[in-house]
């Protein structure tokens, strides 16, 4: 058992730009020294490191860039947005077996002037930029991320009539926060309605606006243990219960074989049970949420795969203001991927944290507890839950 037994004592982050103009490792070092900043800690502090597989900073690369000479543990988390939560998780687990005591958890990537992992891919590539057996398994046609979340979108539509100006109000609240939110791609740039209903369409029934960003930056956070937290610079929180997984039955290849094989399920409703469990807690415990938005239907599905309505009522709960900070769920009070910036997700932990510390722009009233998710469909998820201590 993990719970309470670690806690986030810093984070940092770069700005998020659409060219940065710098490389990945000078961004994963400069959201990794505003971190260490927070924390009050030094780099010869840190003795463990947990990158994304996907990351092109390698733990060494960091390590020696910031003259981190006492890294004994190392690891690398799941694939793109899957990954952030449960990279904490092995964070934890580190410190908990006694691998490691101060923990560095990272992301960086140029994601607009680098590899823009929203892109279609051309004939001389391999699906997904994977390679080999994935090609077989992606249905004819699919060119995108977002023509693949399409699918999801329309087959929810068909299911429970879900509607445009329902997912419009989650993109609208994410561009509403991020308003409130200086650091955030989308300041200045308020979105109505009307502004969302008529951008253009990318992959029916998605418009522009139903799309994360692309974005060049880097967020990173400490992980300690409790007991060592207490006496940091800043005000730790808690990781109560952190959880990664996939579907009850795993399908090859990922979200290519979720659209071809069996129904259209996801991994995070197979975890918000162990998430809960986990934690103690049930999702009438959690007062602000943070939750993976590479598209609008993501977070309307998992408003229903964590409890927090009825399946099929994603769309009416998003529609009746029960998102915006004075509602039933606040979430993604930074902005979100849809409007803050895409790091792969680790900035919705760096943002639930700050919420918890009272430091958000974008404040929720004497918030106690946030649930923060990482991506949804295959191949497999993770989720953690964090509280003021």
């Amino acid at each position: 058992m993990t719970r309470d037994q670690c806690a986030v004592v810093g984070v940092g982050n770069t700005d998020y730009s659409f060219n940065s103009g710098r490389s990945t490792l000078t961004l994963a070092a400069q959201a990794s020294v505003a971190a260490l900043t927070d924390a009050g800690l030094e780099p010869g502090d840190i003795d463990g490191i947990v990158r994304c597989e996907m990351d092109e900073v390698l733990h060494a690369d960091l390590a020696a860039t910031l003259g981190m000479s006492n890294v004994g543990f190392w690891a690398a988390g799941s694939w793109a947005g899957a990954a952030p939560c449960g990279m904490v998780g092995l964070a934890v687990n580190a410190i908990c077996s006694g691998q490691a005591t101060n923990v560095l958890v990272f992301r960086s990537l140029n994601g607009r002037s680098g590899r823009r992992f929203g892109r279609e891919w051309s004939s001389g590539q391999s699906v997904g930029g994977g390679g080999s057996y994935l090609e077989f398994l992606a249905p004819y046609g699919l060119q995108s991320p977002g023509m693949a979340y399409a699918l999801f979108a329309r087959k929810h539509m068909v299911d429970y009539g879900t509607t445009s100006e329902q997912l419009g109000h989650i993109a609208v609240t994410c561009h509403r926060r991020a308003n409130q939110n200086p650091g955030a791609q989308r300041y200045g740039h308020p979105l109505t309605m009307d502004d969302y209903l008529s951008s253009r369409m990318i992959a029916d029934p998605l418009r522009r606006f139903d799309f994360c960003l692309e974005t060049d930056g880097a967020a990173a956070v400490i992980v300690s243990s409790a007991e060592r937290a207490r006496d940091g610079a800043a005000t730790p929180i808690l990781i109560r219960a952190v959880v990664q997984g996939d579907e009850p039955i795993p399908r090859q290849g990922g979200l290519w074989g979720n659209l071809l094989t069996g129904p259209l399920t996801n991994a995070s409703a197979a975890l918000a049970g162990r998430l809960y469990e986990s934690a103690a807690m049930g999702p009438e415990d959690i007062d602000v949420a943070q939750f993976y938005d590479c598209f609008t239907i993501t977070v309307l599905m998992q408003l229903e795969d964590y409890g927090f309505c009825a399946r099929g009522e994603g769309g009416p709960f998003a529609a009746s203001g029960a998102l915006e900070l004075d509602g039933a769920l606040p979430i993604n009070t930074s902005g979100g991927n849809l409007a803050d910036g895409y790091i792969h997700g680790l900035s919705h932990i760096v943002e639930g944290v700050r919420q918890l510390r009272g430091e958000s722009t974008a404040r929720v009233a004497d918030a106690q507890t946030c649930l923060v998710t990482s991506g949804m469909p295959g191949p497999g998820s993770s989720a953690l839950i964090l509280r003021r201590a």
